[in-house]
């Protein structure tokens, strides 16, 4: 995953093209990855998640950002791309579906007939909760 990022953040788009996996390099436009890569100017890499990808495994799945800059204006791509180990080197196979994001609350809720969180002992709707 990261000589792949290495790979467009220096332009060498010859092995962007060969890191793909045999079953998929078929389908992989050189000349269209350097033109979607040209006005991007990559600003670093995060690993999000891994799984698999051990010794003895022969798949793995990374979820990674990739922050970059185009036309001045910075973004980040994100992505879970799956890689599988072809006579013994490991290869780009294609991009997975991202996990739905779970919604997150800044804090927690109380019910009406909860404890008062404010330590009064008394039932949230009689104290803190009017």
């Amino acid at each position: 995953m990261r000589s792949r990022y290495s790979a467009f953040a220096t332009r060498q788009f010859a092995y962007v093209v060969s890191s793909h996996h045999p079953e998929t390099r078929g389908g992989v436009d050189r000349e269209q990855v350097e033109h979607s890569s040209r006005p991007l100017t990559w600003l670093g890499l995060a690993i999000v998640t891994s799984e698999e990808g051990q010794p003895g495994d022969d798949r793995g799945v990374v979820e990674f950002v990739a922050r970059y800059r185009s036309h001045g204006r910075e973004g980040n791509h994100q992505e879970r791309s799956l890689f599988l180990r072809h006579q013994g080197k490991w290869y780009y196979h294609s991009e997975q579906p991202l996990k739905a994001a779970q919604p997150v609350r800044a804090e927690p809720t109380v019910g009406r007939n909860e404890p008062c969180p404010c330590g009064s002992s008394k039932k949230f709707k009689k104290c803190c909760g009017q």
